[in-house]
C-alpha cells in the first residue's frame, strides 16, 4: 500500500467524512494513481474508517434538517457514490415529510394572496426540493382547509 496515499487519505478524513467513491475521486484529483487510491480506500473501508452506510445516514440527516425531500436527497446520495441498497436503507430512516412540507408551504405562502399562481409557485418550489406530488397535494389541501377555517 502506498504510504503517502494513506497519509493523504487520513488527512482528508480528518477534516470531514467521505463516501468510498468521493474519497477515491479526491485522492486521484490530488495526484494519487487510481490503483493506489482504490487500494488505500478499500483498506480504510475494511477497518471501518470509511463507512458508506454511516456516511449516507449523515447526508440524509443533514439534508432532511435543511428541508429537502426524499427524491432530492436520493439524488444527492447517488451523486456522492452511495449504492442503491445503502441509498434505500438510509432513505427509509428519514423522518416523515408531512410536517416539513406543511411548514415549508406555509412559510412560502405567508404574505401572499394565496391565488392559484402563488400556490403553483409554492408547489414548484417544493418539487425542486425533492418532495412528491402526493406530499405536496396533501400539504396544499391541509393549508387551504386551515385557511378556510380562519377566514
Amino acid at each position: 500500500m502506498n504510504e503517502e496515499a494513506r497519509k493523504r487519505a487520513l488527512r482528508l478524513l480528518d477534516k470531514r467524512d467521505y463516501s468510498r467513491k468521493m474519497l477515491i475521486d479526491k485522492l486521484t484529483e490530488k495526484g494519487v494513481s487510481d490503483e493506489d487510491a482504490a487500494e488505500v480506500v478499500d483498506r480504510l473501508c475494511e477497518t471501518g474508517v470509511v463507512n458508506d452506510a454511516r456516511y449516507a445516514e449523515l447526508v440524509v440527516r443533514h439534508y432532511s434538517l435543511k428541508g429537502y425531500g426524499r427524491r432530492r436527497i436520493g439524488e444527492e446520495l447517488y451523486r456522492r457514490g452511495i449504492g442503491p441498497e445503502l441509498r434505500e436503507e438510509a432513505l427509509s430512516r428519514m423522518p416523515e415529510a408531512e410536517d416539513t412540507v406543511c411548514r415549508l408551504l406555509t412559510n412560502r405562502l405567508r404574505g401572499t394572496r394565496c391565488a392559484p399562481e402563488d400556490i403553483k409557485k409554492a408547489q414548484d418550489h417544493l418539487l425542486r426540493r425533492g418532495y412528491s406530488w402526493g406530499e405536496i397535494r396533501t400539504a396544499v389541501e391541509h393549508y387551504l382547509a386551515q385557511n378556510e377555517d380562519t377566514e
